[in-house]
C-alpha cells in the first residue's frame, strides 16, 4: 500500500520493538524517528496527544498508536506474510492472549519488580501464576502462530525473552525457571534465534538502566 511510513519509537521500548518486527516481517520501507521517553517531543505529542506515548506509527500522515493496534493495522494494510490467523475464533484468541500477556503477566511482573516484603511477594505469586497460562499454550508448539513462523501472538509475547530476565535482575527475584516453565524457555529461544528477531534486539545494559530507572522512580514515589 502506498504512503509513507514513520515510526515514532524509543530503543529501549518493547513496545516499539514489536512494531518494528512487524514491519521487517512484512517488508515494508519505513523511516524510524528515536523519542525520548523522559522527554517527549513536540512530534510525539503531536500525534499522540491522548496518551502520550511511544510508539506511534504514522501511515500517510495518519498516527495510529497502541502497540497491539498497530499490529492490526499492519496485518490488515500489507497483506504479505499474515500475522493473525484467518480463521476468526483463532483470530479472536489472539487477541485474548495478547491482551492478556500485557495487561497482566507483564505488569504483574513489573509491579513485583519494585514491590518490595509482602507485597512482592504476593505480586510474584500472581505474576507466575499469569505466566503458567502462557506455558500451558505454547506446550507442544514450536510458536504460540500454531505454525512453524512466528505470528501476532509471538510478536506480542516478544517481551519474555526481551525482558523478562531483566525485569527479573533489577527486582532482585525469579519468576520463570526450567522446572516449571520449559516450554516458554523453549520457544523463547526459538524465537529469539530467528535472524530478523536477532537484529533488532535493543541493548540489553540500556533496557537495564532504563528499568532501574523505573523501579526507582515508582519506589521513590512509594515511599
Amino acid at each position: 500500500m502506498a504512503g509513507a511510513v514513520k515510526l515514532i519509537g524509543s530503543y529501549t521500548s518493547l513496545f516499539c520493538t514489536r512494531v518494528e518486527w512487524a514491519l521487517k516481517l512484512k517488508g515494508v520501507q519505513y523511516e524510524y524517528v528515536e523519542d525520548d521517553v523522559f522527554n517527549k517531543s513536540p512530534l510525539l505529542l503531536k500525534h499522540n496527544p491522548v496518551h502520550k506515548k511511544v510508539p506511534v506509527l504514522v501511515h500517510d500522515d495518519r498516527p495510529i498508536a497502541e502497540s497491539l493496534v498497530i499490529l492490526q493495522y499492519i496485518d490488515e494494510t500489507w497483506s504479505d506474510n499474515n500475522l493473525l490467523p484467518q480463521d476468526s475464533y483463532q483470530r479472536a484468541m489472539a487477541h485474548f492472549w495478547a491482551k492478556f500477556t500485557e495487561e497482566k503477566c507483564l505488569m504483574e511482573a513489573f509491579t513485583a519488580a519494585w514491590k518490595e516484603g509482602e507485597e512482592k511477594e504476593k505480586a510474584m505469586e500472581s505474576a507466575q501464576e499469569s505466566l503458567g497460562f502462557l506455558e500451558k499454550l505454547i506446550q507442544g508448539k514450536k510458536f504460540f502462530s500454531g505454525e512453524d513462523k512466528i505470528g501476532y501472538l509471538d510478536l506480542a509475547m516478544g517481551w519474555i525473552p526481551l525482558c523478562l530476565d531483566i525485569i527479573e535482575e533489577v527486582g532482585g527475584m525469579k519468576l520463570v525457571d526450567a522446572e516449571k516453565f520449559p516450554s516458554l524457555l523453549e520457544w523463547a529461544q526459538n524465537f529469539t534465534e530467528i535472524p530478523l528477531i536477532k537484529e533488532r534486539l535493543p541493548p540489553r545494559d540500556a533496557l537495564f538502566n532504563y528499568f532501574h530507572k523505573i523501579v526507582g522512580l515508582k519506589r521513590s514515589i512509594k515511599h
